[in-house]
């Protein structure tokens, strides 16, 4: 079984080292005020040592053995409110992007992203619409600036959104409106079960999503449990995996906040700090991006758990 186990955006060691130790990432941002306030030459100066920071990110995993990483979406500050090409320090920028992309692809590195829930594609408002189509349009363009593939193994992965009390409406609307992406975003993008019984489960995705405009579903172990299409995990994961043709899916995996620290006041689709329980992979190679808070600490207690529990079945 072949695998690899990522974590999102936030390197703990790097954000938050021993003191005298110069802090590295990729999510320098700023409020609205701010930006207003100081435009793009602040932006720039961010964003590219955002830039910077990312290959520096990049060489860490590669040290540790980890060759899979999400992006931050935060990468550039305010990035849908002007052309990134306008940035003062852009070709720096560039160049930066490039040297991080070449990194991952020589080290056989995977790199996606997972651009915030107010992304929906499913919205009767033209204007959420634009605006949308705006934000992903950003993220493609950051894959293209670092010479990801323009496939499904450099995922820009979103939620397929709201119902709006009208599942048909809304599900026409994300089928419609994927045709207005441009193609760096429609030939990465993929979807992802939700946690809420009302939303959609990874079959409503395959039935509704999959079978009309072939994007790829991400399957969520934990928000399954909340959402399952009347589907076991196996099959859901099975059913998931089966849309990714010769590209290795993607599966996201956190456990309950609430049962890590027995706090039944805590919202049960809260992520854990780390882990308890190895992985399932149903027998499937998969890579896993591993949405704990404690990031690649939490990681290395997967590494951990795979390994003990491979050993206790030898």
């Amino acid at each position: 079984m072949n695998y690899n186990l990522g974590y999102a955006c936030i390197n703990m060691a790097l954000s938050y080292p021993e003191k005298g130790k110069e802090r590295i990432t990729t999510n320098r941002s700023m409020i609205k005020r701010t930006f207003q306030e100081k435009g793009l030459p602040y932006a720039s100066t961010l964003t590219l040592q955002n830039a910077k920071d990312l290959l520096q990110i990049l060489q860490w995993n590669e040290q540790h053995g980890i060759k899979f990483y999400r992006m931050s979406s935060d990468l550039i500050p305010w990035a849908s409110e002007y052309d990134i090409k306008d940035l003062p320090d852009f070709e720096a920028i560039e160049e930066a992007l490039y040297e991080a992309g070449l990194y991952a692809a020589e080290h056989n590195m995977r790199i996606t992203t997972h651009p915030g829930p107010f992304n929906k594609l499913t919205s009767p408002k033209e204007d959420v619409i634009k605006r949308t189509i705006r934000d992903l349009e950003v993220h493609g363009e950051i894959f293209d600036l670092m010479c990801l593939p323009r496939t499904h193994f450099a995922k820009i992965n979103i939620h397929v959104g709201a119902t709006y009390n009208d599942r048909r409406m809304a599900l026409d609307n994300f089928c419609k409106n994927f045709e207005r992406l441009p193609e760096s975003v429609r030939s990465r993008l993929t979807v992802e079960n939700d946690d809420k019984a009302s939303l959609y489960s990874t079959k409503e995705l395959y039935d509704e999503v999959f079978t009309r405009i072939g994007v790829p579903i991400v399957f969520d172990y934990h928000h399954h449990k909340f959402c399952t299409g009347d589907q076991s995990e196996s099959e859901a994961v099975h059913l998931a995996a089966s849309t990714w043709g010769d590209i290795r899916p993607v599966v996201h995996y956190s456990e309950s906040r609430a049962d890590e620290h027995n706090d039944a006041s805590i919202r049960p689709q809260a992520h854990s700090d780390s882990y308890v329980n190895p992985i399932d992979f149903h027998g499937l190679d998969l890579d896993v991006m591993l949405e704990a808070k404690h990031k690649e600490i939490a990681l290395f207690k997967m590494r951990e758990l795979l390994k003990n529990n491979l050993t206790m079945a030898a």
